[in-house]
């Protein structure tokens, strides 16, 4: 479904205005994804939210980065890779590290492939991971706050990715050279 309108300040509800001021400032545009959301103003005040406060988490920016990237594929979301590709690499992630979570391949590094596993199965389980997966989680060296930040990326990118699903919501020209295909080894530029 594409029927979602795109919005602009000036089409927006009113409590999507400054929502969408604050996009503009932040980013430089206004990215389509929130232009979709601010349809549901609180919904995107809550996005917004929640992508501010995971960015404070105990997590690196690399771990971050591999949260919602490893989310992101894993829903097949065809927005939020490109857009997520563009922030890991404005973010200084390593190319070999964004090209494995793109081709949603292992990680080279084990402690940080531990945290792409964990985010999977937190994903593909529902949170009911078994007890066996979070001591592996665990003894790779991440903690019980750790758990608790996935849940929080995952709570982020569950929003975005859905809505980007029901609105097919167009890829912003900033993040269409790193377009992706599931299932297809697509290597950002």
């Amino acid at each position: 479904m594409s029927d979602f309108t795109i919005h602009t300040v000036d089409t927006a509800p009113d409590g999507a205005k400054a929502l969408l001021e604050k996009s503009q400032a932040s980013v430089g545009f206004i990215p389509n994804l929130h232009a979709v959301m601010a349809e549901a103003p609180e919904l995107l005040e809550a996005y917004q939210t929640l992508s501010a406060l995971f960015s404070r988490t105990s997590l690196s920016k690399v771990e971050q980065n591999i949260v919602w990237l490893s989310i992101n594929a894993e829903h097949d979301c065809h927005y939020c890779v490109p857009a997520h590709t563009a922030i890991a690499q404005m973010q200084k992630v390593p190319q070999d590290i964004i090209d494995a979570l793109r081709e949603e391949r292992a990680l080279p590094d084990a402690k940080l492939e531990a945290l792409r596993q964990f985010t999977l199965k937190t994903v593909r389980q529902r949170g009911v991971v078994s007890d066996a997966d979070t001591a592996a989680f665990l003894a790779a060296g991440y903690t019980r706050r750790n758990i608790l930040d996935v849940v929080l990326g995952v709570s982020h990118k569950v929003m975005s990715n859905y809505v980007n699903h029901f609105a097919d919501t167009p890829v912003d020209e900033a993040f269409k050279p790193f377009a992706w295909t599931k299932g297809e080894a697509v290597p950002a530029e």
